[in-house]
């Protein structure tokens, strides 16, 4: 950073549960982007929320229920206490054009190459990962800081998502087993909405829902 002294930093890096890399590298990051002047624009989840009122705009406080949550929530706030004019742009499950984990293991299953189930209680926002750059470069260029949510406009199930990336990709969506996360051992939120209309209003990118990125070309 001394040496490059770059105009924007955009972080996207994260370590999951581990603190040291994802609540405390961040707040480091910031401290040095506010010493070389640079603009942060540091790159959040939804997992800083518990899903107990679903519907969630930039408004609502943390209250993560997971470690990985927690360590998101810290990095937020002590990325905005070192440097109020920083972007912490929240997002939900991040969909490519086959290369994310969710794409594979949709693939996996419809194939019968592993055994597991999509969830119908996991309800998340996906948003394509090409409006995700494009509306994160856009707030590295603006004048925007505090809290903003880039999350997909359609709300959709696990299982739903499934679906969808099944039909695109020429599978059989009727293979996907569909189960309970209230069943499972997992930990962490149910039902997770990121409201981004805010958010959208002052963006030219628009945040496309998974019913719109993910129809079939052919």
């Amino acid at each position: 950073m001394a040496e490059v002294r770059p105009r924007v930093v955009i972080n996207a890096s994260s370590g999951m549960a581990d603190w040291a890399v994802t609540a405390e590298g961040p707040v480091r990051l910031a401290m040095t982007a506010a010493k070389s002047g640079s603009r942060l624009v540091h790159v959040s989840s939804d997992a800083v929320f518990s899903g107990t009122r679903v519907h969630y705009d930039e408004s609502c406080l943390p209250d993560p229920i997971t470690p990985y949550g927690a360590a998101k929530a810290a990095a937020e706030t002590g990325i905005l206490l070192v440097q109020p004019d920083a972007v912490v742009a929240r997002t939900s499950l991040i969909i490519g054009d086959g290369r994310s984990v969710h794409e594979r293991t949709v693939h996996e299953l419809a194939t019968g190459a592993r055994a597991g189930a999509l969830f119908t209680d996991d309800v998340r926002c996906p948003v394509h990962v090409t409006d995700l750059a494009t509306a994160l470069i856009e707030l590295a260029s603006g004048e925007s800081n505090g809290i903003h949510h880039l999350g997909g406009s359609d709300a959709l199930s696990r299982h739903e998502l499934g679906i969808l990336i099944a039909r695109r990709d020429g599978l059989d969506g009727s293979r996907l087993p569909a189960g309970l996360r209230a069943d499972s051992t997992l930990p962490g939120p149910l039902d997770v909405r990121l409201d981004s209309r805010a958010t959208q209003r002052r963006l030219r990118t628009t945040l496309r829902g998974g019913h719109q990125f993910l129809m079939p070309t052919a």
